[in-house]
């Protein structure tokens, strides 16, 4: 229960009750404003203060995913029908696409890992942000363009997890990015052992 009790958890806990808060508040007011902001400054301080004090842990990183997976569908109640009026209809087979693949990427990693997994990579972090972001730019003119480069990393950061979830061997809870995947190399040990009895 002390583990709980952390500085990041608990920045996390505040990101979960500013979600739940939000399933109250009118869309698009200041005091959505306000809340939605400190949801996302939240997000980016949780997982810094967790480094800078070297509280880092497998629970915290789960608490973040379970308090970012209830943000977006927060933002899927309160933001979609508005992003539906908006946007053109062409955009949502985008949309679709990345959530296709995202889901791919959650169901790889719970038959291969037994449980449920969600990479912090850069090209997630990054998707996620600009994400946030959106209510602030959804009445703005060109709110179109910044929907296609959003959709866009969206899609790549999807591929990307996918990837990293079909070649890797075992759940790697701390990869960034794809670069530097090592592949393979189970079936290079069981060839060097091989090799190894044959002589």
């Amino acid at each position: 229960m002390k583990n709980f009790f952390t500085a990041p958890n608990i920045i996390t806990c505040v990101r979960i009750l500013g979600t739940v808060a939000l399933v109250f508040i009118e869309p698009f007011c200041v005091p959505f404003y306000i809340v939605w902001t400190i949801c996302g400054v939240s997000d980016v301080l949780d997982g810094t203060v967790a480094r800078m004090t070297k509280q880092e842990s497998k629970f915290g990183a789960r608490l973040d995913s379970i308090a970012d997976i209830m943000f977006y569908l927060l933002m899927l109640y309160r933001v979609l029908p508005t992003l539906i009026a908006v946007l053109p209809h062409w955009i949502w087979i985008i949309v679709c696409a990345i959530a296709l693949t995202r889901s791919a990427a959650y169901v790889t990693a719970l038959i291969k890992y037994k449980r449920f997994a969600s990479l912090h990579s850069y090209l997630n972090k990054l998707s996620g942000f600009l994400l946030f972001l959106v209510p602030y730019f959804i009445f703005m003119s060109w709110f179109w363009i910044y929907c296609v480069v959003l959709c866009g990393i969206g899609l790549l950061s999807s591929i990307e997890e996918l990837l990293i979830h079909l070649l890797s061997r075992h759940y790697q809870e701390g990869r960034q990015t794809i670069i530097g995947l090592k592949i393979g190399k189970k079936r290079a040990d069981l060839k060097n052992k091989d090799s190894g009895k044959a002589i």
